[in-house]
């Protein structure tokens, strides 16, 4: 008996002894593959990934140029990253001053895209490049270098501004193509990488998990459908693809979030499913075709739900239904709540506005409504989205009087920038030398009033600013620093 307990004695010391070895050596060996694992997708992601650099003209006043590290290439000098860093990002010129003449002058700005497609023609063959619109948009002339060292000079083939998607082309047959992938099967805490030319550093690789998914109300892009990862993206890498472990694009690196200017661990991508339906619609024919139904819709909340009797927080409210428009005539009315859209739930204004615009103007769509209390089944031939009928529900409006681009605040766009909801509207843009930027006013400052009166969309600051402009006098209620002040601009 004695000798029994002797000998499992020694087995379990054995046994504690060998275990941590053998725990360490097999946690070593699964970084080892998982090493193995990122290093073979960056092996064939790079080849199709390029550096993207564009020449345009800009405004800008003569004493506030200066040399820096990048050269004249300095990355943050784009009004889409303004928007997240501001102009006190360390490096960014001082404001504009009242006495400072604006000057037009040659600027560079870069970004990364990659090979989705290829037309092999007869007499001449193409490759086309996916980016973001915001990279090309102002661009004169752009040239995309590859990873071996090849350079092209790029053609717009087409842009969408609604949902900061561009192509652009090459005469080039002999580049290989991204794979896509599904971006609805991605998991939240799924491995993804970043491939992608921040800072101007070539072909760059980050790794990273998807945080979350569906985020359509970040106040971006009038068509949002983020997925969120904290794979690190900085200026550079927008237009770069987000691709999972098997070296599919899952996503387009987009944009950052930021407080304090310097990377947060928060990133968002236009999922592939979407960018890959409008990139070959550019493809096809320049432009994006979008479906139409014709109501202003809100989300539902708690108090709405009481007030409408409902048990569950399900669906999104019809507030308003357009004259003539594809929902009247199929029998939408206000006061309906959309449960369903061709069969799958309705979960927030941002995802159905998303599928309603990706249905096929023509086609015939299935809606689940609630009304009184009884769900109804109805069907609705979409209609097709004019440039017109997009302008009057853009969230985004620009005041070239005075130089602002403003937006409606979103609830996220309302905790970003400590204000409320539905009360006034966010700086975004300030035109350097406009008489906005002469009084001060910055990016992320607040408007509460226009002339007195108060504003709570981008639309009704348009508005209420042209009505103003006949006397070429404004008066702003503006907030900023957590202060509020009267601003008179008059021109």
């Amino acid at each position: 008996m004695k000798s029994n307990m002797i000998i499992k004695i020694i087995l379990l010391l054995v046994f504690f002894i060998a275990s941590p070895g053998w725990t360490a050596d097999s946690g070593v060996e699964s970084l080892r593959q998982t090493g193995k694992a990122f290093a073979s997708v960056a092996r064939n992601v790079s080849p199709s990934v390029v550096f993207i650099q564009v020449e345009g003209k800009s405004q800008e006043a003569a004493s506030s140029r200066f040399s820096l590290p990048f050269g004249n290439q300095f990355p943050f000098q784009d009004d889409f990253f303004k928007r997240f860093f501001g102009d006190k990002f360390p490096g960014m010129p001082e404001q504009q001053r009242p006495d400072m003449q604006p000057e037009e002058r040659r600027v560079t700005g870069q970004g990364s895209g990659f090979v989705f497609a290829q037309k092999a023609g007869f007499l001449s063959s193409k490759t086309y490049i996916l980016t973001n619109n915001h990279v090309i948009q102002n661009a004169e002339k752009i040239q995309v270098k590859f990873q071996d060292g090849r350079e092209f000079d790029a053609e717009i083939t087409g842009r969408d501004p609604q949902s900061d998607i561009a192509v652009i082309e090459i005469k080039s047959s002999d580049r290989p193509a991204l794979a896509w992938g599904d971006s609805t099967q991605l998991e939240v805490g799924e491995w993804v990488v970043a491939i992608g030319n921040p800072f101007g550093l070539s072909h760059t690789l980050t790794v990273g998990v998807v945080s979350a998914k569906g985020r359509t109300s970040v106040g971006l892009n009038d068509y949002e459908d983020f997925i969120q990862t904290d794979a690190a993206i900085n200026p550079g890498n927008s237009g770069g693809p987000l691709v999972n472990l098997n070296g599919e694009v899952v996503g387009i690196n987009t944009a950052i979030f930021s407080r304090s200017g310097g990377y947060m661990g928060v990133g968002f991508a236009i999922p592939s499913n979407l960018a890959k339906t409008i990139a070959y619609q550019l493809v096809d024919s320049g432009e994006v075709t979008r479906g139409y139904l014709g109501v202003v819709i809100q989300s539902l909340t708690a108090e709405l739900a009481e007030s409408f009797d409902l048990k569950a927080m399900q669906g999104i409210l019809v507030s308003q239904v357009s004259d003539d428009s594809p929902a009247q005539k199929a029998g939408l009315q206000q006061g309906d709540l959309i449960l369903q859209y061709q069969g799958e739930p309705v979960k927030d204004v941002g995802s159905f506005r998303n599928s309603v615009s990706l249905t096929a103007p023509g086609s015939m769509a299935e809606l689940t409504i609630m009304r009184n209390g009884k769900q109804i089944e109805l069907r609705v031939k979409i209609g097709q989205l004019s440039k017109e009928k997009m302008s009057a529900q853009d969230s985004t409006q620009r005041s070239d009087e005075i130089g602002l681009v403003v937006q409606t605040l979103t609830p996220e766009l309302a905790e970003q920038f400590n204000g409320n909801a539905g009360e006034g509207v966010v700086v975004t843009d300030v035109r350097q030398g406009s008489i906005a930027a002469m009084a001060g006013i910055e990016p992320g400052a607040i408007i509460l009033q226009v002339n007195r009166e108060s504003v709570s969309s981008a639309e009704e600051f348009a508005r209420l600013v042209k009505q103003g402009a006949n006397k070429r006098h404004v008066l702003l209620l503006v907030r900023m620093n957590g202060m509020q002040r009267f601003v008179a601009l008059s021109w």
